[in-house]
């Protein structure tokens, strides 16, 4: 007498059970990303909430748009003021004809270095805070692979530092006309120069808060980030003018800060880039630094 062993077999229902649950895994991951870590819509809205939920990203907006708007009156009252004595003075009214007698375009953007070192200064604060407070363990422990976030990060500082310093500028208009209006100065708010002033200078300004990121990352420190955008966009231009010599001369207009007048000049002002070098110049400040601060974010320990 033989006995029969019966092998044990999975039923329908668990067979595709087992095949759904399989299925709606190997989905999932697909939806995701295909490597470790979330997608990076869902990284990018991460930083988003990240950003606008701190108290100090707000201040640091809302006094971009207050110094702008400020320096924008103030820039009104004093255009008028300098017009109404050219009609005293011969040399002021010959400094009027040698701008082309159209002093009120530029009053909306007198506040953009202010702007730049603000929004600047955010730019470095918000990848620097990331290794001081420790989040940085946190965040690439969620996105081993680094650059999504870093890559996220930079979108994030780059379309809030164009939207803020567009809207600021608009605003230093609207508040800029009644003031020159009391001076009989008229400001064009939709003539093609007015509009590519507030285009580069929000432009430049976005460049600037991305310059300052890559600053955060490489130093990982606020303090010594800032300072070195201060350095870069404030100390040397000055030092390289007070410094003699042809060579500081010539490589003063290669420095950042000094990229952005011959960009919005309607003229081709001597002693500076064309337009089109002055961009270029402006774009490898940028690039350059964030690649190297993407190499050494994925080299560096956190």
């Amino acid at each position: 007498m033989s006995s029969t062993t019966l092998e044990p077999t999975p039923s329908r229902r668990g067979a595709h059970s087992a095949s759904d649950v399989s299925h709606k895994r190997s989905g999932n991951s697909n939806s995701t990303s295909s490597g470790p870590g979330p997608g990076f819509l869902r990284v990018l809205n991460s930083e988003f909430i990240k950003f606008r939920t701190l108290l100090s990203t707000l201040i640091l907006l809302g006094s971009t748009v207050l110094v702008m708007v400020g320096f924008g009156a103030l820039s009104a009252w004093g255009t008028g003021q300098f017009s109404q004595g050219a009609g005293r003075d011969p040399q002021a009214a010959a400094r009027i004809a040698a701008q082309g007698g159209d002093l009120a375009v530029g009053v909306p953007t007198s506040g953009i270095a202010f702007a730049q070192l603000i929004l600047g200064s955010l730019g470095v604060l918000l990848m620097s805070s990331e290794f001081t407070t420790g989040m940085a363990r946190s965040t690439f422990a969620a996105v081993p692979k680094r650059i999504p976030a870093f890559v996220a990060k930079l979108l994030v500082v780059m379309a809030t530092a164009f939207i803020v310093t567009a809207v600021s500028v608009y605003l230093a208009a609207l508040v800029s006309l009644p003031i020159l209006d009391n001076y009989n100065l008229k400001l064009d708010l939709a003539s093609s120069q007015s509009v590519r002033l507030l285009l580069v200078n929000s432009l430049y300004v976005a460049a600037v808060a991305a310059i300052g990121m890559s600053l955060g990352a490489l130093v990982r420190n606020s303090a010594g980030g800032i300072m070195s955008l201060v350095g870069l966009f404030f100390v040397a231009p000055i030092a390289f003018q007070l410094i003699p010599g042809d060579f500081f001369v010539e490589a003063r207009k290669y420095l950042p800060g000094n990229t952005v007048e011959p960009m919005t000049a309607v003229q081709h002002v001597p002693d500076t880039l064309e337009a089109w070098q002055a961009a270029l110049v402006l774009g490898a400040w940028v690039v350059l630094p964030l690649l190297l601060a993407g190499i050494l974010l994925k080299k560096r320990d956190v």
